[in-house]
């Protein structure tokens, strides 16, 4: 596969990824270039669809991990607020339901339980495939879906 085909392919599941990682724009589009510039230069080295989705995946939540712990991320305050993603309706990589209160909701998880469940069902990824990417044991990830589902059920008990 040519790179501008895995990019066209895979540009809004590495961008939504990303925007859950980071809640903002500015973070997520330099994640986003950075996971892109990787693939070009690894490319070769991926075999299958499959695996280069895998890898995607893989390299976006490194890098919005790297990120967090950069000192600029620590010590720089971002000028563009947080709500600016839930005000736009116009972005082609907004996700469709973003100003669901479910959206907010998985949004606001901690970050081993919003991982798993952006996985889960934004990306369709099975369990296997899930703790297969995050090198955890299947147990691990079924548990966290749970512990992340039952967040989610107390969290907007009282919005619906």
């Amino acid at each position: 596969m040519e790179p501008d085909e895995v990019i066209e392919k895979y540009a809004d599941m590495v961008y939504r990824l990303a925007i859950v990682e980071c809640k903002n724009r500015v973070d997520a589009d330099d994640i986003f270039q950075e996971v892109f510039i990787r693939l070009v230069k690894h490319l070769h080295k991926l075999k299958t669809e499959e695996h280069i989705k895998a890898w995607l995946i893989r390299v976006t939540l490194n890098c919005a991990k790297k990120h967090f712990t950069s000192y600029w991320s620590k010590n720089v305050t971002s000028i563009e607020d947080e709500n600016q993603i839930e005000g736009s309706q116009t972005d082609k990589y907004e996700i469709e339901k973003e100003d669901s209160q479910v959206y907010k909701a998985v949004r606001d998880l901690p970050p081993k339980y919003k991982e798993i469940v952006h996985l889960f069902y934004f990306e369709e990824l099975s369990i296997l495939e899930i703790s297969k990417l995050l090198k955890k044991k299947e147990s691990t990830v079924k548990s966290q879906l749970f512990r992340a589902r039952e967040l989610l059920r107390k969290k907007l008990e009282g919005e619906f």
